[in-house]
C-alpha cells in the first residue's frame, strides 16, 4: 500500500467520523437559495438594494448568493457579514492586481485607487466583458478609466505623466478610429495593462521602454518585426535606451495618422522628430553619430524646399527609410553606395553611380565640401572682397567728395545760427551715448545674432560699455537741467519748447496740406510740432530708462523690498521703453533730418549750427 494511499484512506474515515457526528454539514443540510435573499434585499426600501432581475443577467446569474457570501449559513443571518473577495475564485487576476501599481496603491490606503469594482462594476450587476453595456467592454474602456484619470484635479497629488490621459487619447488615431466604431483599436488596456498595470518606469510594465515594440507589435506585429531588424530595434535589445522605441517617433497617447500636419511623423516635422536624437550631442557623442546631419539636412535644397512648406521634398525617412533603417554600411541599407542610384532615382529619374563621388547632406558646407567645391568657395570669397570691396572704395571717395561740397555750399548761403557751440556738443553726446545704450543694450538681448559678436569673451565689455554710456548720460540730463534753468538761452528755449495752441491747429493745418486739402504748409516757428513732439517723448523716455536702470542695477536691495514680479516688470518697462526709443529717432528724428526730401542726404545743423535752406524757407525769421 504507498504512502499517498494510506492518507487519502486516513482523509476519507475523519470526514465520515466527523458527518457521523455532526461536525459537517450532512447533505441534508439547509442551502440558502437566492430567492430567500431577494425576499430582504429585493425590496428597495432595503440596504442594501440587490435588483433581482439585473442579478439573473449578469455574468454571476447562476451562482447562489452564498458562493461568495460564504459565512451566511441560514436566513435571516447575522450581521455584519464577512468581506467579499474576488480572489476566492479569481486567483490569478487577484494576484496580479495585488501586485500592479492599483493593488499596491489600495495596499498602502489611497482610497482613490481602482478596485475591482472600480472598474467591472457593481459585482451584483456585473456582466461579460463581452456585453456591450460592460464598464470594460472594448469600446467602453477609455470612458471607464476617464471616471478617475479624467478627474484632473483628484489626480494631480498623484504627478501623473498624463494630465488629462482620455481627453488626449480621444484626439489621436486610436481614439478617433473607436468612435468611428473600429472596436479593434487600441484602448488603454491594450497599452497598459489591465489587472497589470505598471509604471512605464518597472521593467514587468508593457509600457517599459524596451516592451513597447513588443506591445505595439500585438497590432503592428508586421512593423514590429521590421524594426526588431533595423540600427534601432538592435540597439533597443542591447540595452540602450537612447534607441528610438515606437513612442519616441509616434508620440504616446498624441498619435496622430502620418497623413495629418499634426503628427510627429509628417513630412516636414520628420527632421524635427529624427532630430531629437540626431541633433543631440550627447548622443551623437556617446555612439559617433554624425554631429551635424540634421543641420547639413536643413542646410541641403531638400531642407530648404521642406521649410518653405514642401511635403515633397526628402524627407531623413525618404532616404534612410522608417522602422527598416540600417547602417550606411550595411549592403541591404538604402543609403549604402550600391543603392544610392536606387534612392535617388525614386525621384530624381536617371541618377547613376556618379551621385555617390560626393557628399549627400553637406556637398557645399565648408570644411566638409569636396575639394573642387572648396577651390570655388575660396576663389568667389576672394572675387567679392576684390570687387565689391573696390566698388565700396570708390564709392566711398565719390560720396565724401559730394558730402563735403554740398556742406560748403550750405555753409556759405549765410543763414543765422540755430545751434550754439554747446547745444551741439550736447547734442552729440546725446547721440553717441544713446547709441552705445541701444547697441550694448540688445546685444544682451540677443547674444547670438551677429552684430553682438564683438562682446563675446571673458571681459563683460558690453556690461562695462553700457554702464559708462549710461553714466556719462545721466551726468548729460543733470548739465541739461541747468543749461536750462540758469541759462538765459537755456530758459528762452525752455520757453519756446512748451506746447501752445497753434502747434495744435499747425498740426492739422499740415495734415490737411499733405492731403491736398490745402495749398501751402504753415509757417513755423523756431520749434514747431515736430521738434516739440520729440524733444518731450526725450524727456520721457529718459526719465523712465534712468529710472528703471538704476532699479535693476541694485537689484539686492530692490528684491529685499519688492516682489520678484516687480522686478519683472521693471525689467520689462526698461527693454520695450528701448524699442519705442530707438524706433522714434529712426522713424522720426531720422526722417526729419535726413530722409526729408527737403534735408537729403542731411541737416548739417548740427555741424555748423546754422540754419538749412528748408528752414529758412518754412521758418518765421524770430
Amino acid at each position: 500500500m504507498s504512502k499517498s494511499w494510506r492518507v487519502s484512506f486516513f482523509i476519507n474515515l475523519i470526514s465520515c467520523f466527523c458527518l457521523a457526528i455532526g461536525l459537517l454539514p450532512s447533505a441534508s443540510a439547509e442551502v440558502v437559495e437566492n430567492e430567500s435573499c431577494f425576499t430582504c434585499h429585493g425590496d428597495p426600501a432595503s440596504n442594501p438594494f440587490i435588483d433581482s432581475q439585473k442579478y439573473e443577467h449578469s455574468i454571476h446569474g447562476d451562482h447562489r448568493c452564498i458562493r461568495c457570501h460564504s459565512d451566511i449559513t441560514q436566513v435571516p443571518h447575522d450581521l455584519p457579514l464577512a468581506p467579499v473577495s474576488c480572489s476566492a475564485c479569481h486567483h490569478l487576476e487577484s494576484q496580479m492586481f495585488l501586485n500592479s501599481d492599483h493593488g499596491q496603491a489600495l495596499k498602502a490606503g489611497i482610497s482613490e485607487a481602482a478596485s475591482c469594482k472600480s472598474c467591472h462594476g457593481d459585482s451584483h450587476e456585473l456582466l461579460d466583458y463581452r456585453n456591450q453595456e460592460s464598464p470594460v467592454y472594448r469600446f467602453n474602456i477609455p470612458a471607464m478609466c476617464g471616471t478617475c484619470h479624467e478627474n484632473t484635479e483628484s489626480m494631480k497629488k498623484f504627478h501623473l505623466s498624463q494630465g488629462a490621459p482620455v481627453y488626449s487619447y480621444s484626439h489621436s488615431v486610436h481614439g478617433l478610429a473607436l468612435q468611428k466604431g473600429a472596436v479593434a483599436s487600441a484602448v488603454c488596456t491594450d497599452c497598459h495593462g489591465s489587472h497589470n498595470m505598471h509604471k512605464a518606469t518597472n521593467p514587468s510594465s508593457k509600457l517599459y521602454w524596451q516592451n513597447i515594440p513588443e506591445t505595439c507589435g500585438k497590432c503592428h506585429e508586421n512593423v514590429k518585426l521590421i524594426y526588431l531588424e533595423s540600427i534601432h530595434g538592435k540597439a533597443m535589445a542591447a540595452g540602450k535606451r537612447e534607441a528610438p522605441v515606437c513612442t519616441d517617433c509616434h508620440g504616446e497617447h498624441t498619435i496622430d495618422a502620418i497623413k495629418l500636419s499634426t503628427s510627429k511623423v509628417f513630412p516636414s516635422h520628420i527632421p524635427e522628430t529624427c532630430g531629437q536624437c540626431h541633433d543631440a550631442e550627447r548622443i551623437t557623442t556617446k555612439y559617433q553619430l554624425p554631429p551635424h546631419a540634421v543641420e547639413t539636412y536643413m542646410e541641403s535644397f531638400h531642407g530648404l524646399a521642406m521649410r518653405l512648406g514642401s511635403v515633397t521634398a526628402a524627407n531623413c525617412a525618404s532616404c534612410h527609410g522608417a522602422h527598416d533603417i540600417l547602417p550606411y554600411n550595411d549592403p541591404r541599407s538604402s543609403v549604402h553606395p550600391n543603392n544610392l542610384p536606387q534612392t535617388c532615382g525614386k525621384c530624381h529619374t536617371g541618377v547613376g553611380a556618379q551621385v555617390t563621388q560626393g557628399q549627400i547632406h553637406s556637398g557645399t558646407r565648408p570644411g566638409m565640401e569636396h575639394l573642387a567645391v572648396a577651390f570655388v568657395r575660396r576663389f568667389y570669397i576672394l572675387l567679392m572682397i576684390l570687387v565689391l570691396g573696390g566698388m565700396f572704395l570708390h564709392n566711398c571717395f565719390d560720396f565724401f567728395k559730394k558730402l563735403r561740397a554740398h556742406y560748403l555750399k550750405m555753409s556759405q548761403m549765410g543763414a543765422r545760427l540755430r545751434m550754439n557751440f554747446n547745444e551741439r556738443l550736447q547734442h552729440g553726446i546725446l547721440a553717441i551715448t544713446f547709441i552705445i545704450l541701444a547697441y550694448t543694450g540688445f546685444a544682451l538681448k540677443y547674444p547670438q545674432a551677429w552684430w553682438a559678436a564683438p562682446f563675446v569673451g571673458r571681459i563683460d565689455w558690453r556690461g562695462l560699455g553700457h554702464r559708462a554710456a549710461a553714466l556719462i548720460f545721466c551726468i548729460l540730463a543733470l548739465y541739461h537741467v541747468g543749461f536750462l534753468l540758469f541759462t538765459k538761452r537755456g530758459r528762452w528755449q525752455l520757453k519756446a519748447l512748451i506746447p501752445r495752441r497753434h502747434d495744435f491747429i499747425q498740426f492739422f493745418q499740415m495734415f490737411n496740406y499733405l492731403r491736398g486739402k490745402r495749398p501751402n504748409r504753415p509757417v513755423f516757428g523756431f520749434y514747431s510740432y515736430i521738434e516739440k513732439i520729440e524733444y518731450w517723448a526725450l524727456v520721457w523716455g529718459s526719465m523712465v530708462m534712468v529710472v528703471t536702470g538704476i532699479l535693476m542695477i541694485n537689484e539686492g536691495w530692490f528684491l529685499g523690498i519688492f516682489p520678484k514680479w516687480f522686478f519683472d516688470v521693471v525689467t520689462a518697462v526698461h527693454f520695450y521703453e528701448a524699442i519705442l526709443a530707438s524706433l522714434a529717432i529712426i522713424l522720426w528724428h531720422g526722417y526729419f533730418v535726413m530722409f526729408d526730401p527737403d534735408e537729403y542726404p542731411m541737416k548739417w545743423t548740427w555741424i555748423n549750427g546754422r540754419n538749412s535752406p528748408s528752414d529758412m524757407e518754412h521758418r518765421e525769421d524770430n
